[in-house]
């Protein structure tokens, strides 16, 4: 069994440890580091999901990096080109050569006595390797690449069509022709529906409750004038921050006046689909906007499938499966060849490997939320969980230059390790995230909590954020900084 020793391990190849990495390099540059990742490849999502239509469901000028202009002229893009761009960002900054790949972290050690993690990685023929290191960032997401969420349906054994999850479309697989439900009202959904109909005989939507949708074109013609007017980057900085504050104002109008965003919402999609067409039953939520996320689709892509009848929406529930497709509470049986489970993620943190500080194994739940990026009494750890009401890119870019900020401080004041400690008896536990999609809600009680006040409490705003992790003082009276050899007051001390 090999081991190596680091500075920083960075878990996860995707879009938030690419970042991690380019700005260790930028601002941290005398730190060694290496990027654990799972796979076979890089890109994370954007490698993992390949049903058809896979594209990004929010803006690329915010989903891309802040230090790399989205070259593409689509600012809602297709999967394979997000992927590109994860690519050529790591290939342009010499990232790419300190993954790797096929490493996939199963367990990490916190020593006090050592200062450091230690890092099991189970490699592909069954064999471990070792890391140590003084600083983990985790990038892995907040899902579960082995498995997806699907209910228990009444019947399944007795279908005889295929049952296919998004998370694992089957390579080459051919539709043509065939009747196709596609069970879900999300993101994925309400990408995948569209895109099947140029080849399915018929698609329809199947969704127990609908989502607020709307359309939005696939290019930014404002953006793509300014790249021709101004340079690149000057082009890109005044496109992304337009899109930042539209986005932060729209979400802030919804919950200042929910029932006048409702209103605008629903109206836009009886605009598209007429008055004839029942948009209160399919395209009218019972909840206000963005209680859940709220669904983007290009160019009214699933509107015009609607109208030209390749795709039809059924809400209802589910009774039971037959060998032929589906019957619904109301009666009504939808025929099917191809069912789609677009039903939702199974959540996890840390890539679901094991967490131990001084021979004590943790959970997530035990633990607070310190600024959306480090947890109470967990040294030299950080952790990549982007906006539910923004681009994940946003916040995994703060992060990254909020921890470089971290180990530059404690470098400059030898120090050798911090941990969050809560140490204010009226703090409040909260839920950690407050939203109401299905796939968070299953999960809650695995996640850890956020307070009701600032350190511990999770905004969800990128401005107040950029204020927090760029710019306020990495000293305050939650964050406590060890130096070699002093005693850890971790989590026993608590008990």
């Amino acid at each position: 069994m090999t081991e190596e020793n680091i500075d920083v391990l960075i878990v996860g190849a995707g879009l938030s440890g690419i970042s991690s990495a380019y700005h260790l390099q930028k601002y941290c540059p005398t730190k060694s580091f290496v990027i654990l990742e799972a796979r076979k490849s890089m890109g994370g999502t954007w490698d993992l999901f390949r049903y058809p239509g896979v594209r990004s469901d929010s803006d690329m000028f915010t989903l891309g990096y802040s230090f790399k202009p989205w070259p593409g002229k689509k600012s809602i893009a297709d999967g394979g080109t997000i992927l590109q761009y994860i690519k050529d960002t790591a290939s342009e900054n010499n990232i790419d050569k300190y993954v790797r790949y096929q490493q996939k972290a199963t367990k990490a050690s916190w020593s006090s006595e050592d200062d450091r993690w230690t890092i099991e990685a189970e490699l592909p023929d069954g064999g471990k390797k070792i890391y140590t290191a003084n600083f983990i960032m985790s990038c892995t997401g907040y899902y579960s690449y082995e498995e997806g969420f699907t209910p228990t349906f009444k019947g399944l054994e007795a279908f005889k069509g295929k049952i296919i999850h998004p998370q694992f479309w089957p390579e080459g697989f051919d539709y043509s022709g065939k009747k196709v439900v596609v069970i879900g009202s999300g993101a994925t959904a309400i990408t995948v529906v569209p895109a099947m109909a140029d080849k399915a005989k018929h698609v329809t939507m199947l969704q127990r409750s609908p989502t607020y949708v709307a359309s939005q074109p696939a290019e930014d013609k404002l953006a793509n004038m300014l790249r021709v007017m101004l340079p690149e980057r000057l082009a890109y900085k005044i496109t992304r921050w337009r899109k930042i504050i539209f986005m932060a104002s729209f979400y802030r109008l919804s919950k200042k006046r929910p029932k006048f965003v409702k209103k605008l919402l629903v109206g836009m999609v009886r605009r598209e689909l007429g008055k004839d067409y029942d948009i209160k039953k399919h395209f009218t939520p019972t909840y206000n906007p963005w209680d859940e996320r709220l669904c983007a689709i290009t160019d009214s892509d699933l509107f015009r499938r609607i109208k030209d009848g390749s795709v039809s929406v059924v809400t209802d529930h589910i009774d039971t499966f037959t060998e032929n497709g589906i019957t619904l509470r109301s009666g009504e049986h939808i025929d099917a060849d191809i069912v789609i489970t677009a039903t939702g993620l199974v959540l996890k943190t840390a890539g679901d490997a094991k967490v131990v500080i001084d021979g004590k194994q943790i959970e997530p739940h035990m633990f607070m939320s310190y600024k959306g990026v480090m947890f109470s009494d967990v040294p030299n750890l950080s952790m990549v969980i982007g906006y539910t009401n923004a681009s994940w890119t946003l916040k995994a870019d703060l992060i990254s230059y909020y921890v470089c900020r971290l180990i530059n401080y404690m470098d400059k004041h030898n120090f050798s390790y911090c941990a969050p400690r809560r140490n204010d008896p009226t703090l409040k536990e909260e839920p950690f995230m407050d939203f109401q999609s299905g796939y968070i809600q299953r999960s809650l009680h695995l996640l850890p909590k956020r307070g009701d006040k600032g350190p511990w409490k999770l905004c969800q705003n990128y401005f107040l954020d950029t204020i927090s992790l760029k710019y306020s003082s990495l000293k305050d009276d939650s964050m406590a900084f060890y130096k070699a050899g002093e005693l850890y007051k971790g989590i026993e001390a608590d008990a």
